[in-house]
């Protein structure tokens, strides 16, 4: 079945929030999954929603970015952002322990990632347990092949990120200059590397419970 098509932020609030509760014996806390390319505006939607959904938090796919210094020992720095250019494992470990009932009254930290010098920073998200709704953002969330295959069945719903390309690529080269990076080495970034992930996330998007078109 194809996604679902969603009117607003409004209508996915209300989505989440008539979702049905945990069954007895699991985790309580609900994992909602926003995916798209880059420059789609997943942070964007995910903030919104944590703002409508009262006892929520945003959890950030990107603070599992590989290290720089890793990433040019791995001869994959050109490619940061890529699929195997993410600690899968540590993040897929990490939706396992927010699953796991046991850990339901603990309080789990994440990375979080700090664009201006494009490296993650270890523990700068508190999880804990009063924020029983938790709201996953990132780009590989619905991928197949990679490790991220174990990602999609951790997800209680997912949903698509949708922007017509001219205004997502404007969007993203914006973005790349205000964090520092020339304009025409932003645009290359933008239509090279970025849109190599793009074409492969686009292909996904087909499995989310919903689509939210901006």
């Amino acid at each position: 079945m194809p996604p679902a098509a969603l009117a607003g932020i409004g209508a996915l609030a209300d989505a989440i929030a008539g979702m049905p509760l945990p069954r007895p014996g699991a985790s309580p806390r609900l994992i909602v999954g926003i995916v798209g390319a880059p420059g789609a505006g997943k942070s964007t939607i995910a903030a919104a929603l944590a703002e409508r959904l009262p006892g929520s938090v945003v959890l950030p796919m990107d603070g599992f970015h590989l290290p720089q210094a890793r990433l040019v020992e791995l001869g994959r720095r050109d490619r940061m952002g890529a699929p195997d250019t993410f600690d899968v494992e540590g993040f897929v470990a990490l939706l396992e322990r927010l699953r796991d009932a046991r850990r339901s009254g603990e309080t789990l930290f994440a990375p979080g990632f700090d664009r201006r010098v494009e490296e993650p920073v270890p523990e700068s998200v508190a999880l804990v347990p009063e924020r029983r709704t938790v709201i996953v953002e990132g780009n590989y969330l619905l991928l197949s092949h990679g490790g991220w295959e174990r990602v999609a069945p951790l997800l209680d719903a997912s949903v698509a990120v949708l922007l017509d390309e001219s205004t997502r690529h404007e969007r993203l080269i914006a973005r790349h200059i205000a964090f520092g990076t020339s304009p025409d080495a932003a645009r290359d970034w933008a239509l090279g590397p970025d849109e190599r992930n793009a074409v492969a996330i686009a292909a996904t998007l087909d499995r989310a419970d919903y689509a939210l078109s901006l």
